[in-house]
């Protein structure tokens, strides 16, 4: 929606924070820092005592890093005054509402405000899971009500989501969208539906990796650790739910589900267990991990806490591996081969033709070189990478490795018909492993005589910057057989993952309907792909928003994946968007094709 051919703004001087816990706490720091008079307002005497603290505390620490002067720190303090009765915002241009998330709380807020305030006088909601349209509704002034939607915490983050109903004023929002530029924020004008754009993307990730944990797939820390490692973000998703609190998860995800009946919203029923037993997250002490105490980040160990690597395996578990063959001759097979090589592992690559070969030699030389002018290798260091890789044209050079990584193209009959052949050629006790991200790790193992012996190592792209492997045993993979994939992990120094034989795995089964609901949001006029990334940067902290990730990924490649996790989970949810079949079926594939959700520049 777009607000900003409007009228001009009103100018907001005096703004009142009705609710002054941690988010109406930072939100009137940050107003008061911008120059704004600040009425803070809450009924507990001691969360306004509170308040008060925090900001000379912040204020303090800026002034000792020469962010502002002492001078400037008192007038900030004095812009700041607190009050225990909504009366207080008589004067107010703009009220913003952050009271807990209980819908009646929130109508007895606007109800009062109502006969309090100037008939001009613009009123906020902080929500992100109730109706802004309800409470505009229930409103005196309904074309003065909007949602805004500041994130945690408040000075540091800059996506704010601008929320209207369709009773709001253009020039209600036009004002507060100002408002929004003038505190350095980003802002995002939205309509209004549960979660809006950050949260009703973010939320739906965190319920599957929620879901994902309680069927014991992986652990938590695997589950946190692939996503962060293997897509970026700043923190894991049930880390993330602990911070953000698993209660107000779980409220988040019944509003979601209220309006969009959308089974990937329905919230994971461990959301109601932990938030039944009072384990709420880090503001308990206890969520889906153990803190030092309440209100703590220090994680500590508890019964769930995986022992040492050194301790996951009895000596002797695994089988040596000096020698590695890596099957394929495209950017995955030549960083994985980079990989052993400069780790100090002997390497075959082998290709269709030795001139393929050799080429994915010479890639990796360039790659290697690339190291070196950055200082992060040694001449030296690289020639002797390079002395250690051997050009094949042919799976019989694998005769002697005790690893053979297969890395050719995502097809099921092609890769089968490659493990046929290792079978043929890998001697006795050699690992067989494939580095598919989506077809079925157990198919391949089938395809040899034996199984126990094929593992996955989904290594990321690119494969010499990427810390995660996500190590994948079927039902018939030995355990020497995972133990000397962990221990080759250690070795190249990745970070492995373990998790079973089922579409996606980790990352794939949690990022790709994420991106597809990102299409959907698009696809339904909800958001412009602009604002939908800005969202997920600005509010998510997320490297890249979804539509850059899906054109630089590829359409196709999404497609194929999302197709897979519909066929695997037969969850209606999961349904690839139809406005990505249909830029796919056009040929707008992304970077490669030169457009996809973006016009790009062809290489």
């Amino acid at each position: 929606m777009d607000h900003l051919s409007t009228p001009d703004p009103m100018p907001l001087r005096t703004v009142a924070v009705v609710g002054l816990g941690t988010m109406g706490t930072g939100i009137a720091e940050v107003l008061a820092r911008a120059g704004h008079e600040v009425i803070g307002i809450d009924v507990a005497d001691a969360a306004a005592r509170q308040a008060v603290a925090a900001l000379a505390a912040s204020t303090e620490r800026a002034v000792r890093r020469g962010r502002i002067t002492e001078q400037e720190r008192r007038e900030v303090l004095a812009r700041f005054r607190v009050f225990a009765d909504l009366s207080a915002a008589a004067d107010a241009d703009l009220v913003i509402e952050v009271v807990p998330e209980d819908y009646a709380t929130k109508h007895e807020v606007f109800t009062a405000l109502d006969a309090v305030v100037r008939p001009d006088t613009i009123l906020a909601t902080g929500t992100n899971a109730l109706s802004v349209t309800r409470l505009a509704a229930d409103s005196a002034r309904p074309e003065r009500v909007l949602g805004l939607h500041f994130f945690n915490p408040a000075p540091a983050m800059k996506l704010v989501e601008v929320v209207s109903s369709v009773l709001t004023s253009p020039a209600a929002v036009a004002s507060v969208i100002a408002l929004a530029r003038e505190l350095g924020k980003e802002p995002v004008s939205v309509g209004d539906r549960p979660g809006f754009v950050a949260d009703g993307l973010l939320f739906g990730y965190l319920n599957q990796a929620a879901a994902m944990y309680e069927s014991k797939y992986a652990t938590r820390e695997d589950i946190d650790a692939a996503m962060r490692l293997g897509c970026g973000l700043p923190m894991g998703p049930l880390a993330l739910l602990d911070l953000i609190g698993v209660d107000t998860a779980r409220t988040v995800l019944e509003a979601m589900y209220a309006a969009s009946r959308d089974r990937l919203h329905a919230p994971a029923p461990i959301l109601g267990q932990l938030s039944e037993a009072g384990l709420t997250g880090r503001k308990a002490g206890r969520g889906f991990y153990t803190y030092q105490e309440p209100g703590s980040d220090v994680v500590v160990a508890d019964a769930q806490t995986p022992r040492p690597p050194d301790a996951a395996a009895e000596p002797g578990a695994g089988r040596p591996v000096n020698a590695v063959g890596v099957a394929g001759s495209g950017t995955m097979a030549s960083g994985i081969a980079e990989v052993f090589a400069t780790s100090g592992y002997r390497v075959v690559l082998a290709a269709r033709s030795l001139a393929k070969a050799e080429r994915a030699v010479a890639r990796i030389s360039g790659s290697l070189a690339r190291s070196v002018s950055k200082g992060r290798l040694s001449e030296e260091a690289r020639e002797a990478a390079l002395a250690r890789i051997t050009a094949a044209d042919s799976l019989d050079a694998f005769a002697d490795v005790d690893l053979a990584v297969e890395a050719v193209a995502e097809d099921l009959a092609v890769k089968q018909r490659l493990f046929q052949a290792l079978d043929k050629v890998c001697k006795p006790g050699a690992v067989l492993a494939t580095t598919t991200s989506s077809l079925p790790v157990i198919s391949c193992a089938r395809a040899t005589s034996r199984p126990g012996d094929v593992i996955g190592m989904h290594f990321f792209n690119p494969a010499p910057a990427m810390k995660l492997v996500e190590v994948v045993r079927t039902v018939l993979t030995s355990d020497a057989t995972h133990a000397s994939v962990r221990a080759v992990c250690a070795a190249i120094r990745k970070h492995p993952v373990d998790c079973g034989d089922r579409a996606g795995f980790i990352v794939n089964a949690l990022l790709f309907p994420y991106l597809n609901n990102a299409v959907k949001m698009v696809q339904e006029h909800y958001a412009t792909p602009d604002d939908i990334d800005a969202a997920m940067k600005w509010g998510g902290g997320y490297p890249m928003g979804p539509f850059e990730l899906l054109d630089v990924v590829g359409l196709d490649v999404s497609l194929a994946i999302e197709k897979v996790l519909h066929r695997e989970f037969r969850d209606p949810g999961l349904a690839p968007a139809p406005l990505l079949e249909h830029l796919v079926a056009a040929g707008c594939l992304g970077r490669k094709t030169g457009r996809g959700f973006r016009e790009h520049a062809r290489a």
